[in-house]
């Protein structure tokens, strides 16, 4: 069986207010290296991994690097964990986008899936990469367990696919900074047995007060 341990980097700044950060380069803060590695020790408390998988972004490069050495295991960047291109939108704030942009800010909200940001991506575009990561996955790490450290449009979507959901469902998932999802494969067999899990990480970190449901899981806090 191969087991996959999908995360998603540390936090980083501009989340609050939130920003369409996508392919931005944003650090992580001292709270997202703190996130890194608490996911890091829950994940080598748990499972033995033989690799670790990364976005070619710095934020989840170093995510990565402190979970494989925790783990003892090595890491390298997968470029097809790549966090969605906002075009346009990139690296604005959502009060910004909903002025210039009103009616494909409203779609992203109510028909994610009928929208391509302006001179950007799709959400389309990254069902393809993550599919193509799946598969090498499982072709190159056969009864191993691997962990994948991606952002949060890239984790929703990939989860999608393998809850068999449409990409109309987006804004159903959750995905926070340095949660565990765990994904099991044997033969033709794929389940999914846990999302967003967080428990590492709220019992050690004081959050800040909630916002809005409109922003608070915005893929521009990817």
């Amino acid at each position: 069986m191969t087991t996959i341990i999908l995360t998603r980097h540390g936090h980083v700044e501009g989340i609050h207010p939130p920003r369409f950060r996508g392919q931005h380069p944003v650090p992580l803060t001292d709270q997202g290296r703190e996130e890194a590695g608490m996911v890091a020790r829950r994940i080598a408390s748990c499972w033995r991994p033989a690799a670790v998988l990364t976005s070619p972004l710095a934020r989840c490069i170093i995510t990565g690097g402190i979970i494989a050495e925790t783990c003892q295991t090595g890491s390298r960047v997968e470029e097809g964990l790549l966090d969605l291109h906002y075009g346009e939108w990139q690296w604005q704030t959502h009060e910004d986008v909903k002025e210039r942009w009103p009616h494909p800010y409203a779609q992203w909200h109510s028909a994610p899936h009928l929208v391509r940001f302006p001179r950007g991506e799709s959400l389309q575009d990254i069902v393809l990469r993550t599919a193509d990561v799946f598969r090498r996955v499982l072709a190159d790490f056969p009864k191993e367990t691997v962990v994948l450290v991606g952002h949060d449009s890239v984790n929703r979507a990939m989860l999608l696919q393998l809850l068999d959901q449409p990409l109309s469902a987006y804004w159903k998932l959750v995905q926070d900074p340095c949660c565990i999802n765990v994904i099991e494969c044997e033969h033709e067999t794929i389940r999914v047995v846990r999302i967003n899990d967080t428990q590492h990480i709220e019992r050690a970190i004081v959050r800040p007060a909630k916002q809005p449901a409109s922003a608070a899981h915005e893929p521009g806090m990817t």
